[in-house]
């Protein structure tokens, strides 16, 4: 008698030590899934852990867990084990209902026998539930989150208030750590609006680049991406992830935005000649084309006046040959300064025959000698390439300094600080020549190096410059070739560009 208490007693203790060692484990699970949540910053990823979490703690067979959408009142199951289709629920209906609207937890060892539960999902997915343990998350601030359900203990045993403990206190932890994703992912939208507005507002100083940025970024990522795949070349080896990949995106989608530092009119300069001196000219051209005709006019009457019918005539017929050839030579001369104005490559002919030009010179209402054309507006139509003089070309490149400043001003996280960094050296060249700083090729960051293909490829290929007409893909990729081969743009990371097929990514010529 005395053995056999001793043998229960021995087995009472054993399981007595058992269930703690259970319960021991249990909270160790509890433990590292909040040190695992608080780490979290996914959305998706941390809720498919919190459910696996659940169902592992209270040794369940399925968890569903519903999260609160406070804007439409109802809650919705963002991870149900065994279950296709998304369930809402309002506030009060059904288990889940119930529990978020009294805040608290629910135990039903009996699914059928209880009127709240919905049998239309075990019919539809085939599945048989027994029991029921459901909580509630709540934050910090006394505010619902979401609710925890889980169903069928193992080994068909009951749901106990032991399990509802370890599953309340882990939907406190859920609690938090979504109420900290919420809040992150709030931040992120927040700051995505604010580099979407950012774009906005450089396209909306100039609206011939729109779409410029974006196709910039996405040309960039792509190249980054494509890096993983390379087997061959100084570039094999190197993964960019998520977060330089979100970091590059960013620093692209702002690479430009300095131009709201750059005067207006010289940001959307079509021409050499902005669109008041050329209509100066114009004026200028037609004040000296009416100067001809009255000339010639007053010959005409001195002409009839001062010989014979016969003389008059073979002087008109001199006169007319005169005048024609001097208002020629007059238009010849405006459509030489038309054909210059445009932002092409100025032949070395027509920059000497402008030079000429200089040297003509008319009278002005009031008999002072003028210039034709004054040595100023020579000097922006001998421009040999684009529209820009000097002083503003500075002007426009002082954009990437503008860029740098502005940038800079933002206190970055962390993962996203090299963001200046990088937009400040899209227009440099390996070679030492590019700007603002004159960095070489071990000084620029190899983000800037794949932005600056991107940032060209996009302006050579874009079909919105009323100033230019879109250069085809093929023309395209041997103009870069060929700043390759001046040391402009890195080599390797074109040839990646091509054999990869970025550029499909934003393509424009079919």
């Amino acid at each position: 008698m005395t053995e056999q208490k001793s043998t229960a007693a021995s087995g009472e203790s054993e399981a007595h030590g058992s269930d703690i060692e259970r319960q021991v484990r249990k909270l160790n699970v509890i433990l590292d899934v909040a040190r695992a949540m608080g780490a979290k910053r996914d959305f998706d990823a941390l809720l498919d852990l919190i459910a696996e979490a659940s169902r592992r703690v209270v040794e369940a067979d399925r968890c569903t867990l519903y999260i609160y959408d406070r804007e439409a009142g109802e809650l919705w199951s963002k991870i149900a084990h065994g279950q296709a289709e998304k369930i809402r629920l309002a506030i009060g209906k059904g288990i889940a209902g119930f529990v978020a609207r009294t805040r608290e937890p629910l135990i039903i060892q009996d699914a059928y026998a209880d009127a709240r539960f919905n049998r239309d999902v075990d019919r539809a997915t085939g599945y048989r539930t027994r029991n029921i343990l459901c909580v509630p998350m709540v934050d910090d601030a006394g505010n619902i989150t979401g609710v925890i359900q889980v169903l069928n203990k193992r080994d068909d045993l009951p749901f106990d208030s032991a399990d509802q403990d370890l599953l309340l206190a882990l939907g406190g932890q859920a609690a938090v750590a979504l109420q900290n994703a919420f809040l992150h992912q709030e931040i992120q939208r927040l700051f995505d609006s604010f580099i979407k507005a950012s774009v906005y507002a450089i396209e909306a100083r100039d609206p011939t680049t729109h779409g410029h940025s974006e196709r910039v970024a996405e040309l960039t990522v792509e190249l980054a991406r494509s890096l993983e795949h390379v087997t061959s070349g100084p570039y094999v080896g190197i993964v960019l992830g998520d977060e330089v990949i979100r970091e590059l995106r960013y620093a692209a989608l702002l690479h430009d935005f300095g131009k709201v530092g750059v005067r207006e009119n010289v940001l959307l300069k079509e021409n050499k000649l902005y669109p008041h001196e050329f209509a100066l000219i114009s004026a200028r051209f037609d004040f000296v084309r009416r100067t001809i005709e009255h000339r010639y006019a007053l010959k005409r009457i001195d002409l009839l006046q001062s010989g014979t019918l016969d003389a008059a005539h073979a002087g008109m017929q001199e006169l007319e040959h005169a005048v024609t050839a001097e208002l020629k030579a007059l238009d010849d001369a405006l459509d030489l300064v038309i054909a210059s104005n445009r932002p092409t490559v100025l032949d070395d002919g027509n920059f000497s025959k402008l030079q000429a030009l200089g040297e003509y010179t008319y009278q002005d209402a009031r008999g002072i000698a003028r210039p034709l054309l004054t040595a100023q507006e020579i000097g922006c139509l001998s421009i040999r390439r684009g529209s820009l003089n000097t002083e503003e070309r500075h002007e426009i490149e002082s954009h990437v300094e503008f860029t740098f400043k502005f940038l800079s001003q933002i206190p970055w996280t962390r993962e996203l600080k090299n963001v200046p960094t990088i937009a400040y050296a899209h227009h440099e060249k390996l070679s030492g020549e590019g700007y603002p700083r004159g960095l070489h090729a071990d000084q620029i960051p190899l983000q800037a190096r794949m932005m600056s293909i991107a940032d060209m490829y996009d302006a050579l290929t874009a079909s919105d410059r009323p100033y230019k007409k879109a250069v085809p893909h093929d023309k395209a990729i041997n103009i870069l070739q060929d700043e390759c081969k001046r040391g402009s743009l890195d080599p390797d990371l074109l040839r990646i560009f091509v054999e990869s097929g970025v550029f499909q990514v934003v393509r424009k010529d079919g």
